[in-house]
């Protein structure tokens, strides 16, 4: 079966649970920060940056991969200017135990951007975009409503936000 981790039921490798990875040093971390603010920097970019040759950043960029550190790379999205300019957050209490269920259900809602089991007053935080109200209104009250594992929902509107994400540090 060679060195491919399976999934578990719920379809996430061993790694995805918090399985100890191999320590992250200056050099990690400084490539981390690289990718995190562009992560279309090429491998020759990224070592001129941390002082190393293309061939240790390429073998440390794969670690970080199969590791699971790094899960993927993206681009940030202006969502208002994609057709997507209402946003909220919406929080929902769920029936015991019904985690696995209620995640499944959730990544299939359109515009589900973000879905985290929390703890406190309710259980479960996610975060929608939508091109308009109307469509937020369909996903609360009815895609969300028709899951039974749902016990109640608490919408918060979104006026305006600011992404904290990593800036493009300056080269070293």
């Amino acid at each position: 079966m060679g060195t491919e981790q399976m999934a578990d039921e719920s379809g996430h490798r061993p790694e995805e649970h918090g399985a100890a990875a191999r320590p992250l040093d200056t050099v990690d971390r400084a490539i981390l920060r690289i990718l995190q603010a562009d992560g279309r920097a090429s491998v020759r970019s990224v070592a001129e940056r941390v002082h190393v040759s293309r061939a240790n950043a390429y073998a440390r960029i794969n670690r970080l991969v199969e590791d699971g550190v790094i899960r993927g790379f993206t681009a940030s999205v202006d969502h208002e200017r994609a057709g997507q300019g209402t946003s909220a957050y919406i929080t929902l209490k769920i029936v015991q135990n019904s985690w696995r269920t209620v995640r499944g259900r959730l990544e299939e809602l359109p515009g589900a951007a973000h879905i985290a089991l929390v703890g406190g007053d309710f259980d479960v935080l996610l975060l929608v975009h939508t091109p308009d109200n109307r469509t937020l209104r369909e996903v609360v009250l009815t895609r969300l409503q028709d899951i039974p594992e749902v016990l109640s929902t608490r919408t918060l509107l979104v006026f305006e936000e600011t992404d904290l994400s990593p800036r493009t540090p300056e080269p070293e």
